[in-house]
């Protein structure tokens, strides 16, 4: 029989797992055109996660080089730029999933919004998953250095999500064991 658990995720936890699973490349970049080593690219980096209304809410800072390379310089235009996408959470068995992405800051720059698009509207949502029931298994994995008891989650099965002002609230059913 499994029991009902609500827990939180934080802000912080949420910018955790971004810069883990997408912003981890050279400077903390994510690469959508080119890469560090080629002059003309285009990158998003520094993402920020807060929550409004029952949305999650990502800002990521945009650095664009567009035009044409020679040798190690890129001739064309170079823009920096804030974007926001919001997205609300969904529950998917043991994944903390996002869907409906909404882009709300956009460039003013149509070419780069044009790369920007995808990124935002479905990789960012999908590298922003998060398995619950790993993450807390690994937690876990720990339990007998630190408590002398080994602790196991045997089951888990996230319901319904709410966000709030400081956190992302998820009931779930739980099943645990002690050894």
């Amino acid at each position: 029989m499994a029991r009902a658990l609500e827990v939180k995720v934080s802000q912080q936890a949420l910018e955790r797992t971004l810069r883990m699973q997408l912003f981890n490349g050279p400077e903390g970049r994510y690469y959508l055109k080119g890469d560090a080593t080629q002059p003309c690219a285009v990158s998003v980096e520094d993402p920020h996660v807060s929550f409004k209304d029952d949305r999650i809410v990502v800002h990521v800072f945009t650095r664009a080089k567009l035009g044409k390379a020679f040798g190690s310089k890129c001739v064309g235009v170079g823009l920096a730029t804030d974007v926001v996408v919001s997205l609300v959470p969904e529950a998917e068995g043991e994944i903390v999933g996002f869907r409906d992405a909404k882009i709300e800051k956009f460039s003013d720059n149509a070419a780069l919004n044009f790369m920007l698009t995808p990124f935002l509207s479905r990789e960012l949502p999908s590298k922003m998953k998060i398995n619950a029931a790993d993450l807390m298994r690994k937690l876990l994995s720990q339990s007998v250095a630190t408590t002398g008891y080994s602790l196991t989650l045997d089951s888990l099965m996230l319901h319904s999500m709410l966000v709030s002002r400081d956190a992302l609230t998820i009931d779930v059913d739980a099943t645990m064991g002690i050894d």
